[in-house]
């Protein structure tokens, strides 16, 4: 009964996420200073949240020197998702794969194997999805 309750809030954070696919990301940068940007979800696998970015930029580094991120978006109905948890990079060839099914990322890795084209999921992820409608806020560990 618990493994079904589980299931079930992990697919809404899922649908959240999907229906509104650019998400903020924040980090802390190498400066010390706070960063966010856009960023999309990529999918569920094996029970974990993906996401997917380029060894190359500048997320990636701060994300080495400090992996514990948060993610938020606001849907139209102005209900909105904080997910939080630690990065963890994984040289996983079938998430790559399910990531490219999106036509951005294909665009700008073309195949699995580019060198820069790098997943991640949240390790620890807790999620708070929420509105402004007096109710409590959902809250899950992931």
């Amino acid at each position: 009964m618990e493994n079904l309750k589980e299931e079930k809030k992990m697919q809404e954070v899922i649908q959240f996420l999907n229906e509104n696919p650019v998400q903020y990301l924040a980090t802390v940068g190498r400066d010390g200073k706070a960063k966010c940007r856009p960023f999309m979800f990529a999918g569920e696998k094996d029970g974990k949240l993906w996401f997917c970015t380029n060894n190359t930029k500048e997320v990636y580094q701060d994300m080495l020197m400090n992996p514990n991120v948060e993610l938020s978006v606001a849907s139209p109905a102005y209900a909105w998702i904080r997910l939080n948890g630690k990065v963890v990079f994984e040289d996983n060839r079938a998430v790559k794969e399910m990531c490219l099914e999106n036509p951005i990322v294909k665009g700008q890795y073309q195949t699995p194997d580019n060198p820069i084209f790098v997943v991640f999921y949240l390790a620890n992820a807790h999620a708070v999805i929420a509105d402004f409608s007096g109710n409590p806020p959902q809250a899950t560990t992931l």
